[in-house]
């Protein structure tokens, strides 16, 4: 088997600034994205009342949050496979029944293990958003702007983790906790999730409205269908839309879908585009974003906060998350994916560095946790500094480079593969924080920054730029040194 997939074509296809309709299908191609962020950022506001009501130790809870990505590991590797096979927008319709399903599961959940189960289907459907979004955008947007509306995945990630701390934090402020009853006999906390139902109809809605992939259509032999969907997509003549499709024929396998086999070498294991890929996807999660966003409300009132205010802090940290977004997608065809991605990790050290030294100075009064004089307000910059740093950077531009990077004969499978790697990142970091709060709080938050200067090697020595690039251009090897901006 050959160590790499190259592919020569013609001419460019048509690029240039995105046409409105091109810009409403991204958006709404990435509405799995706010359910991604949504469903897995609720739980923030759940956690403590999961805890006390189901009697739930350290261990256990750190399964009942990290299950999720457990399952979104496993998603995000059926949903290459499925993607392939039977179309992008056919998967987001799958996608969508299983959130409503899990939605609901979750929120009408009578045991422990019952909840377990549905947050592990909820996982799954997550898992299949990971990979859709930056999938089904990077293939129907012209170079010139790929990475502005591969962004839109991560914006919507961001406002579904806002809306979700948002929601958890009204409901807690309006019925006096997290435990009070609403209606039907339900606390607080479940309706939490039930909400989750709203958005997951609109995707499912929004999946049979958006046209197929023109690449997926391409790699199908739907040749004029392609050339349709693409002419219509960009506005461009029939002639030329032709000639993009022919680009794209010439770099996807006719003969069979893709298949994980195709990412094997035999010098290296896998292509070395393909552990760049996983590289970078299981940085994104090692670093310890998860901690701020599922952890965040639990771990303020843990170091002497109330809980009104760790549910204000929580969506604080999201707002400012949603805000470094904006500005990411602003910069990410300027500057470069590589530029923000090293920037991204030096803020990120820095700021994980000094919330480890904050969280040292704890001290205990009386049976309380707190932060004495400045180090409260110190330490709470610190964790939005890093918020800044990871959604300016590596939140929305390591699903756009992964999104691109590949090969369009492997993207799908290496596409899964590295958003699988990322979620089993996640279930290691999830499933360790309630033990690593337990030990050191401090020297997990250190753990985290040596992560985040990991993060910035393999940026500078492996990742090459693909601004401006079109994704028929992209080889299976990684770039010299010489390509770096």
């Amino acid at each position: 088997m050959p160590d790499e997939h190259t592919a020569t074509a013609p001419t460019a296809p048509p690029a240039g600034t995105p046409s409105r309709r091109v810009v409403l299908i991204s958006a709404a191609g990435a509405v799995g994205g706010f359910l991604f962020g949504f469903d897995t950022a609720v739980i923030n506001g759940a956690v403590d009342p999961i805890e006390k009501n189901f009697a739930l130790d350290s261990v256990t809870l750190g399964t009942v949050v990290a299950v999720t990505l457990l399952g979104a590991a496993v998603g995000a590797l059926l949903a290459g496979w499925l993607a392939d096979r039977i179309g992008r927008t056919r998967v987001m319709g799958v996608a969508a029944l299983l959130f409503a399903a899990s939605s609901v599961g979750c929120g009408t959940a009578s045991s422990l293990w019952d909840l377990t189960v549905w947050r592990l289907l909820t996982g799954v459907a997550v898992g299949f958003a990971t990979v859709l979004g930056p999938l089904y955008i990077s293939e129907i947007a012209p170079a010139s702007a790929r990475g502005r509306l591969s962004s839109l995945q991560q914006m919507a990630i961001v406002l579904g983790i806002f809306a979700a701390l948002l929601s958890d934090s009204l409901i807690a402020a309006l019925l006096g906790g997290a435990d009070a009853d609403l209606f039907l006999g339900l606390p607080a906390w479940r309706w939490m999730f039930i909400a989750g139902t709203v958005p997951a109809l609109v995707y499912g809605i929004v999946s049979l409205r958006i046209p197929e992939s023109p690449r997926y259509l391409a790699s199908r032999g739907r040749r004029e269908e392609a050339v349709r969907v693409l002419a219509g997509l960009h506005g461009v003549p029939h002639d030329q839309a032709e000639h993009a499709v022919a680009r794209m024929d010439a770099t996807v396998l006719h003969e069979r879908r893709p298949r994980f086999r195709d990412l094997l070498s035999r010098r290296t294991g896998l292509l070395p585009i393909v552990w760049v890929g996983i590289g970078i996807a299981a940085l994104q999660a090692l670093v310890g974003i998860d901690v701020i966003f599922y952890y965040s409300t639990s771990l303020w009132k843990s170091v002497g906060f109330g809980e009104s205010a760790s549910f204000g802090l929580s969506v604080l940290s999201s707002l400012i998350n949603v805000l470094a977004t904006v500005a990411a997608i602003a910069l990410i065809d300027r500057v470069g994916r590589r530029r923000l991605l090293l920037s991204g990790s030096i803020g990120m050290a820095a700021s994980l560095l000094m919330v480890s030294l904050g969280f040292s100075q704890a001290v205990t009064a009386g049976e309380e946790l707190t932060l004495p004089g400045i180090w409260g307000p110190l330490t709470l910059v610190a964790a939005n500094a890093f918020v800044v740093s990871f959604a300016v950077s590596w939140g929305p531009v390591v699903w756009v480079l992964l999104g691109e990077m590949f090969p369009n004969s492997i993207r799908g499978v290496a596409l899964a593969l590295a958003a699988s790697v990322n979620w089993i990142s996640g279930v290691g970091v999830n499933l360790s924080f309630p033990s690593l709060r337990e030990m050191s709080l401090p020297g997990g938050y250190a753990l985290y920054a040596v992560m985040a200067v990991l993060s910035w090697l393999l940026v500078h020595f492996g990742v090459r730029e693909t601004t401006n690039r079109e994704l028929e251009d992209m080889s299976g090897t990684p770039a010299p040194q010489d390509s770096r901006p």
